[in-house]
């Protein structure tokens, strides 16, 4: 079944359903949702959005990054703004945001060790979120997006090739959106930028997914065992 989901106003929205587990497991579809600025949603975008089963949206942009929704949000979703770059700590986005490694998963690793709070508020919104699906987004679904969607999985015992595998579907995905809109696609550069470096975005995340203790890192950053075990309900329950 195709994980990309058809909203129009957003490029790069895939349902996190049928990923493997360790333990032999999927994840369910329906459950939770990444994907690009949902402000950009038509109507119709928005409706399918809610005939998904989606309750929750979380935005993870800064508030600078947020304009005004394309169409009326349903009055079914519940909105909640979790900021995750933490843009005031200048001594690490002196140095991240300077040249293209901002748009790599180089910086997970080194963002979750410096501000792990952050995404741990992210992962227990979406754990105590209500009934529903459970959308989350940034700018263009793959950066802010891409580092929640490896926490997540990996949390949930997802194996870290199916991780990676997601994280390279958006590549496609911007690059038609870059197309659509009149922009640079920016994908090609990434790639050449990595491979400068002697890796790829696949390597990057699994030597990311190799080396960090996610759940400890989480945990020291408040994510408790019944989180955990809501998001396993969450994903995996059938």
């Amino acid at each position: 079944m195709a994980r990309h989901l058809d909203w129009e106003g957003c490029w790069n929205v895939r349902d996190l359903g049928g990923l493997r587990t360790v333990d032999g497991r999927r994840t369910q579809r329906g459950r939770v949702v990444r994907a690009d600025a949902l402000d950009h949603l038509t109507a119709a975008g928005w409706e399918a959005l809610a005939a998904h089963g989606v309750t929750t949206v979380i935005d993870l942009r800064d508030d600078d990054e947020r304009g005004a929704d394309v169409a009326r949000r349903p009055a079914t979703v519940t909105t909640l703004r979790l900021p995750l770059d933490g843009s005031g700590d200048r001594v690490f986005w002196d140095l991240w945001k300077r040249g293209p490694q901002f748009g790599t998963p180089l910086y997970y690793r080194p963002h979750l060790e410096r501000m792990p709070e952050r995404s741990a508020a992210v992962l227990r919104a979406i754990a105590d979120a209500p009934d529903g699906g459970v959308a989350y987004h940034c700018g263009a679904g793959r950066d802010r997006a891409g580092q929640i969607t490896l926490l997540l999985l990996a949390t949930v015992g997802v194996r870290h090739e199916d991780i990676a595998a997601d994280y390279a579907l958006s590549a496609g995905r911007l690059t038609i959106r870059a197309a659509e809109r009149g922009e640079e696609d920016q994908e090609p550069m990434l790639s050449a930028y990595l491979a400068e470096r002697g890796t790829s975005a696949t390597g990057v995340l699994m030597q990311t997914l190799a080396e960090l203790d996610v759940r400890s890192c989480l945990a020291q950053a408040g994510l408790t065992g019944r989180h955990v075990a809501r998001l396993r309900r969450r994903l995996l329950a059938v």
